[in-house]
């Protein structure tokens, strides 16, 4: 078993994006704006050698004919050259840089598409501040494929080949001395990148989990700061930032180990090359002109060399951060199923379980073959001793969850073959820790419905007393609530919610505890509303005050996922059983 949990591990972090793929996804799509950029490294890289070669001209040509014509022949050549980088350098930002952010923009939108269209059992177990870092942050390496690392790439490659050939004509053994150790500083940098880029990786994922953990301790500053847990949280975050500071450590090392290798290994080089040199030009078969135009063309060649370094640590990152998108992209969204291939067509919002069970984990079973039917219009309320299961059957409903054995069908068809979007356009669902956007009353309620007219605005909201307490805000529906509504009354976040659901005008409709953060005065108001929002709607009513369910067609009483006790409130009462135990010990508090 360890065995393979190690082994699991170990293909975790194995590659799983070359610059083969890479190249075939995202530079081939783009190949004519790729081609222009090519075009224009090997114009600046060409411009680029013809001051070295201009210096040879100055020293063995124009200084000793003493003739001032040719030197300003020299000038404007040189001076042409550099005009001709500055605006090679200009297009290439504005042609492939612009272009890879315009990529990173597109690619972050398909992520985050893609994360949107996945189960909600994804979110259950995914810190929503991981999954910022994975939309936000893993796709930017892609910059250096399309952009300024392709540019360094490929130029300098271009200019360390034509360098070669320039230094080979001029004197092969001084090139051959300088040759083998950049050899060795090649293998040096080849072994490092192949260890740096399982760091990468890791650090995408410590740097999510840092981001999750920061995201959810400002979220949840209040509660902090109700139990004086400032310092432990302190703690828990700077152990995240260690572990993220003990991985850049580690690709610290192996990148330092490559600029003292280059370091110590172009010293090496210069030393002989001075020597060699100094030899050839002692012995007369080198002019100091030959010398000159030799020194600078080969810092021309080594430069692009030892800038391979900062650009393999570049390529090796944003394939990282790739393999982590890739992953994202990989995973199965709710729509993939291919099973789910039905329309719904003159949707009446019939819903029945038939011995449905369900378990979130294998072994540990939370329903148990639970049997009921929903006619359309109706009002089914689930109540309850809490995690007897009621939350579940909501889940179920709504197709949030899928069940592990027995069928659901909405209007006789089976719901687990039907496509979601097909379903969800006629559901509604107001929760019990209901969450507003940050902005407005107004466009929180419309948030369903963005195109709804004004008429249909207002009827939502007197629906759901919500103008009760607008009207004596300044600014009314134009009131900005905050983060989560924390400008809000927990009774007027609920209203807000009802307003939207009311407004979304869904066919079935779920209620998870709608009523709990309500005061008694709320709760009058919200159960008129209710009962408007309800009517000729298939509802799902879970609720801990029993009161609010007195009119509910038929109530089912759940515990420990088996449906203990069915009926409407009149019959359960009658019956004297745990319904008429819970209800009695409410009535007395």
């Amino acid at each position: 078993m360890q065995h393979l949990k190690s082994q699991d591990n170990k293909d975790k972090t194995k590659p799983k994006v070359t610059i083969g793929k890479a190249f075939k996804t995202i530079i081939w799509p783009r190949r004519k704006l790729v081609f222009i950029g090519l075009i224009l490294i090997i114009i600046k890289s060409l411009s680029g050698l013809i001051l070295p070669w201009q210096s040879k001209v100055l020293l063995d040509d124009v200084v000793p004919s003493k003739d001032p014509s040719q030197l300003y022949t020299l000038i404007g050549i040189v001076l042409l050259a550099i005009l001709v980088q500055a605006v090679t350098s200009y297009l290439l930002t504005k042609i492939l840089s612009v272009q890879a952010q315009y990529l990173i923009s597109e690619l972050r939108a398909q992520v985050q598409k893609k994360v949107l269209s996945l189960p909600i059992s994804f979110f259950d177990n995914t810190k929503s501040g991981a999954l910022v870092s994975r939309i936000m942050t893993d796709v930017e390496g892609v910059r250096n494929l399309i952009g300024t690392g392709l540019v360094q790439l490929v130029g300098g490659t271009f200019t360390a080949v034509v360098s070669l050939f320039i230094l080979i004509k001029l004197n092969a053994w001084m090139t051959l001395f300088v040759f083998i150790p950049l050899s060795i500083f090649g293998i040096i940098a080849l072994k490092a990148f192949k260890y740096i880029r399982p760091i990468f990786r890791t650090r995408g994922k410590i740097n999510a989990e840092v981001t999750g953990r920061l995201t959810e301790t400002l979220a949840g500053v209040r509660v902090i700061k109700a139990f004086n847990a400032e310092e432990q949280e302190n703690v828990a975050f700077e152990k995240g930032v260690d572990r993220l500071f003990q991985n850049v450590k580690k690709s610290l090392t192996a990148t330092a180990l490559m600029t003292s290798s280059s370091t110590f290994l172009i010293g090496v080089a210069t030393t002989g090359i001075m020597g060699i040199g100094g030899y050839y030009m002692i012995i007369g078969e080198m002019t100091t002109g030959d010398f000159l135009f030799f020194t600078l063309v080969l810092g021309f060649m080594i430069a692009p060399i030892i800038q391979m370094s900062n650009i393999g640590s570049q390529l090796t990152e944003a394939l990282a951060g790739l393999d982590r998108t890739e992953e994202l992209m990989n995973m199965a969204a709710e729509d993939d199923d291919a099973n789910r291939t039905e329309e719904l067509q003159n949707f009446k919002g019939e819903i029945e379980f038939k011995e449905v069970s369900f378990a979130y984990e294998e072994g540990k079973s939370v329903l148990h073959d639970i049997s009921f039917k929903a006619p359309s219009g109706s009002v089914i309320a689930l109540v309850g001793s809490s995690g007897s299961g009621k939350s579940t059957i909501a889940g179920l409903s709504a197709t949030f969850l899928n069940p592990e054995s027995g069928q659901i069908t909405i209007d006789g068809k089976d719901l687990s073959k039907v496509k979601l979007n097909s379903f969800r356009k006629h559901l509604g669902v107001v929760l019990q820790d209901e969450f507003l956007f940050e902005g407005t009353i107004r466009e929180n309620i419309m948030f369903p419905r963005p195109n709804a007219s004004e008429e249909q605005l207002q009827a939502a909201v007197k629906a759901a007393y919500v103008n009760e307490f607008t009207d004596r805000f300044e600014d009314g529906l134009e009131t900005l609530i905050g983060e989560r509504g924390v400008k809000l009354s927990g009774g007027q976040r609920q209203r807000i919610a009802i307003a939207r659901a009311i407004l979304a005008d869904p066919k079935v409709i779920i209620l998870d505890e709608a009523t709990s953060n309500l005061d008694t005065e709320s709760e009058a108001l919200i159960q008129k509303s209710l009962a408007q929002l309800t009517k000729n709607r298939t509802t799902i009513v879970i609720a801990h005050r029993l009161s609010t369910i007195r009119k509910a067609d038929q109530i089912l009483v759940i515990e420990g996922g088996e449906i203990a006790e069915r009926g409407n409130h009149d019959a359960l009462i009658a019956s004297k059983g745990r319904y008429f135990d819970l209800f009695t010990y409410q009535a007395k508090i």
